[in-house]
C-alpha cells in the first residue's frame, strides 16, 4: 500500500504536463501564418507604392499615410476575440472587456509615433529610387534590427545566427554594386542622394522599433495575447495615420487627391484600386511584423524582411522591366543560405532545451517515492 500511494502522486504529475505540446503546435501554427501575411506585404509593398509614383503619383505624405490607413482591417480579429471573451468570461469575475491597459497603451501611441516618422521616411525614398534599390537599402535593416536587439533586450547570438546576419548584410552590399546604373531619368544627383539617405533612415527606424515592440512586451505588467498584440497594432497605426494625416493637412493633400486621380496614367479607376491595395498590403506588412515578433522574436523579423528581398527584386523584375544582373542571382543565393542557417540553428537551439524524458520524470518524482523504492 506505501509503494501505491508513493506512485500516485508521480502519475498525477505526469498527466498534467501532457497539454504543454499542444500550446507550442498552436504558437508554431501562428508564427507560419504570420510568416506568410509579412511576406506578402514585405514584397507587394514596395512594388505597389513604386506603381503609384511611376505612373503620376506625387504626393508622399497621402502615400505614408496609406501605409497604416488599412488599420480597420484589423478590427475584425479584435472583435472575434471580444465576442468570445464575452462569452466565456465570467460576468461576476470584474474582467475588463479590452486587454490593453494603460502603460501599453502609452508605449503603442509611442511607437506610432515612431512609426509614421518611418512611414515619411520610406515613402519618400521611393518616390526618388527604384524598388531594386531601394530594397537592398532597407536589407540593411537586419544589421540595425541585430544591434537594437543587443541592447534592448539582449538578444543572445549563436554562431548560425552570427552568420545569416553575416550572409543577408553580404547579399545586400552585393546588389549595391550595381546601384548607380538604376538611377531614374530626369533626377538630380541630389535627389538622388537624398532619397538613399531617407531609405537608410527608414531601414535604421524600423530597426529600432521591432526591439522596441519586443522590449514593450516583456515590459508589460500583463500577459501578453495574440489578442493583444492586435490591439496595441491598432492604436500604432491609428496613431501613426494620425500622425501623417497631420503632414497631409500641412502639405495641402487632401485638395489635390481628387485632381491626382483624374491625371493618373492608368486611369482614375486604378487610381483608387492602386490606393485602396496599398492600404491593405501595407497593413499586412505590419501585422506579419508584430506577430512574428510576439511568436518568435524581432531578430526573426528582421531575417524574413531581409530575406524577402531577392524575391522583391525579381518581381520588380517582371513588374518594371528591371535587369537582372548577375549581382541579383549572386544576392539570391547568399540570402536563402543565411535564411537556412537561421532557421538549422533555431533547430538545434530548440532540441538542447528539450529535457531528457527520463530525467523530467525522476526529477518529478517525489523524494519518498525514491526511498520507498529502494
Amino acid at each position: 500500500m506505501e509503494e501505491g500511494d508513493a506512485k500516485n502522486p508521480n502519475t498525477e504529475q505526469m498527466e498534467v504536463k501532457e497539454p504543454k505540446h499542444d500550446g507550442t503546435t498552436m504558437r508554431k501554427a501562428l508564427l507560419v501564418i504570420n510568416c506568410i501575411i509579412l511576406s506578402i506585404g514585405n514584397c507587394g509593398s514596395p512594388l505597389i507604392m513604386r506603381l503609384y509614383f511611376i505612373h503620376g503619383g506625387n504626393r508622399i505624405w497621402f502615400l505614408s499615410w496609406l501605409e497604416t490607413a488599412g488599420c480597420p482591417i484589423t478590427l475584425l480579429p479584435i472583435a472575434c476575440a471580444y465576442m468570445h471573451r464575452s462569452r466565456t468570461a465570467d460576468p461576476t469575475s470584474g474582467k475588463k472587456r479590452f486587454y490593453m491597459e494603460r502603460p501599453l497603451f502609452l508605449a503603442a501611441i509611442v511607437l506610432g509615433i515612431i512609426t509614421g516618422l518611418d512611414n515619411y521616411f520610406y515613402s519618400y525614398g521611393l518616390s526618388r529610387l527604384p524598388v531594386s534599390t531601394s530594397s537592398l537599402i532597407i536589407a540593411s535593416q537586419l544589421a540595425f534590427t541585430a544591434g537594437f536587439a543587443f541592447l534592448l533586450v539582449k538578444q543572445k547570438f549563436t554562431a548560425y545566427s552570427i552568420n545569416a546576419v553575416f550572409l543577408l548584410t553580404i547579399g545586400a552590399g552585393v546588389l549595391a554594386l550595381h546601384s548607380s546604373s538604376d538611377r531614374p531619368e530626369n533626377e538630380s544627383n541630389k535627389e538622388y542622394i537624398l532619397g538613399f539617405v531617407m531609405t537608410l533612415a527608414a531601414a535604421a527606424l524600423y530597426g529600432f522599433v521591432l526591439p522596441l515592440v519586443e522590449l514593450t512586451y516583456k515590459k508589460a505588467k500583463q500577459e501578453i495575447s495574440y489578442a493583444l498584440v492586435m490591439e496595441i497594432q491598432l492604436v500604432m497605426c491609428l496613431v501613426a495615420t494620425g500622425f501623417c494625416t497631420v503632414g497631409m493637412l500641412v502639405n495641402n493633400d487632401f485638395k489635390v487627391i481628387g485632381k491626382e486621380a483624374r491625371e493618373f496614367e492608368l486611369g482614375e479607376t486604378k487610381y483608387y484600386v492602386v490606393v485602396i491595395f496599398t492600404a491593405i498590403i501595407n497593413q499586412c506588412f505590419f501585422l506579419g511584423a508584430i506577430g512574428v515578433v510576439f511568436c518568435a522574436s524581432s531578430m526573426l523579423s528582421g531575417v524574413v524582411i531581409a530575406v524577402l528581398l531577392p524575391v522583391t527584386e525579381i518581381l520588380a523584375i517582371f513588374s518594371f522591366n528591371e535587369k537582372f544582373q548577375a549581382e541579383k542571382g549572386v544576392s539570391l543565393a547568399l540570402s536563402l543560405w543565411g535564411f537556412v542557417s537561421y532557421f538549422y540553428g533555431e533547430i538545434k537551439q530548440s532540441k538542447k532545451k528539450k529535457p531528457d524524458p527520463e530525467i523530467e520524470m525522476a526529477s518529478s518524482l517525489p523524494p519518498n517515492t525514491l526511498k520507498s523504492s529502494v
